[in-house]
């Protein structure tokens, strides 16, 4: 009896133990499961993320120009002669009325007093006659003097009044001739290269050129955008005046910042475009005649308008769309409107609003749903995301 007793012990000890090893392992498999039902099934992507910003941002219209001078001058000599003086330096900046060079005066001179001297010489003889001419005049009514010698003499008073005036040209020419051996600056400007030396001479007949002045401050831009602006930029010149931004050949950096002052009067019909000129200060001389600039004219700001960086926005069949990130660190696809693309930035109609987290990195790996983790940006990812911004 006492063995039949242990054994139905040992074997109720064993079936005890035996169902509580099944109900824990039954235990661990649910909560396994309901830990695998929380969570999202898939990898934690990493990430870097933007956030979705309000600006103003302005509506521009690109064009290719050439910088011109807003004044030039090619300085010729308007009189024979050789160069005895060279009063400025190439590249030197000068003002109107600057000496530049000096024509022998020499000979220009003894003109001058030649002609002076003649017609001192002819206002001497009129001088006498016109006294015989009213002594004639006396004698004339007593019979003492003919009226045939009285006209004689009148007509040689007029003939030495017409060599004084004479004189008197010749006097004016020499004078002008005298003043144009001093060769002075136009206008204001700088000076380029020279292309005669001291020494040479030079004539009027010849139209040689000495040197050119350009006037650089203020200074033109002269470029061409579409003409479907043309509506858009009429419509708002007669609101504000339009700015002009004048942007480096690689369209690296802004060099200066204008207005139109010109809107070509047609349309080349040849290449579908419409001629503008903007006038730049150009205190600080970055804009020099005849460099090529890339042009960006301003027809107007878009208010409030919705901006992330450009590479945040991706483009598949169906359009454009991006990613945000909710606040269960998971990835939503969103389909987007995107206005304009410009600088780095997508201004966007509808999809984001401002403040939402958009994903900038990371996205070619993500599906809707999926975890993600958000990193910091490396250090080129943020030189380009504030570039864009």
């Amino acid at each position: 009896m006492k063995r039949s007793s242990g054994i139905a012990a040992a074997v109720t000890v064993v079936v005890v133990l035996t169902g509580g090893y099944f109900l824990l392992e039954q235990t661990g498999r649910d909560n396994a499961r309901a830990a695998a039902a929380a969570s999202p099934a898939g990898p934690v992507v990493p990430i870097t993320i933007t956030v979705a910003e309000k600006k103003d941002v302005p509506v521009f219209v690109r064009g290719i120009g050439t910088v011109q001078a807003y004044k030039t001058v090619q300085v010729k000599s308007r009189v024979d002669g050789q160069i005895v003086k060279i009063a400025f330096e190439e590249g030197q900046d000068v003002k109107a009325g600057d000496p530049l060079f000096q024509i022998d005066p020499r000979p220009f001179k003894a003109l001058l007093e030649q002609a002076q001297a003649a017609k001192q010489r002819d206002e001497a003889q009129l001088a006498g006659a016109q006294l015989d001419l009213d002594r004639y005049s006396k004698l004339i009514g007593s019979g003492f003097q003919s009226r045939q010698t009285y006209d004689q003499q009148k007509t040689t008073v007029e003939a030495l009044k017409g060599s004084i005036a004479a004189d008197q040209a010749q006097i004016d020419t020499a004078q002008l001739n005298l003043a144009y051996s001093d060769i002075r600056a136009p206008i204001d400007g700088r000076t380029g290269q020279r292309f005669v030396d001291l020494g040479n001479l030079v004539q009027a007949g010849q139209g040689t050129n000495l040197v050119t002045i350009t006037q650089i401050k203020p200074i033109f831009v002269n470029f061409t955008i579409p003409q479907y602006a043309n509506h858009n930029l009429r419509k708002n010149q007669a609101r504000h005046p339009l700015t002009v931004l004048a942007y480096s050949a690689d369209d690296s950096f802004k060099l200066a910042e204008g207005e139109v002052t010109l809107v070509d009067n047609q349309i080349d019909t040849a290449t579908g475009t419409l001629r503008l000129k903007a006038s730049f200060e150009n205190l600080d001389e970055r804009l020099w005649p005849g460099e090529f600039v890339n042009v960006r004219l301003q027809l107007s700001v878009r208010k409030d308008a919705i901006t992330v960086p450009q590479r945040a926005i991706m483009q598949g069949p169906n359009g454009y769309y991006a990613y945000v990130v909710k606040p269960d660190l998971t990835a939503e696809r969103r389909d987007v409107e995107v206005v304009a693309q410009q600088d780095g930035l997508a201004i966007i109609g509808k999809g984001f609003a401002a403040g939402e987290k958009v994903v900038l990195d990371g996205q070619y790996r993500l599906v809707n749903g999926a975890r993600v983790r958000i990193d910091q940006p490396t250090a080129g990812s943020a030189s380009a995301a504030d570039k864009a911004g």
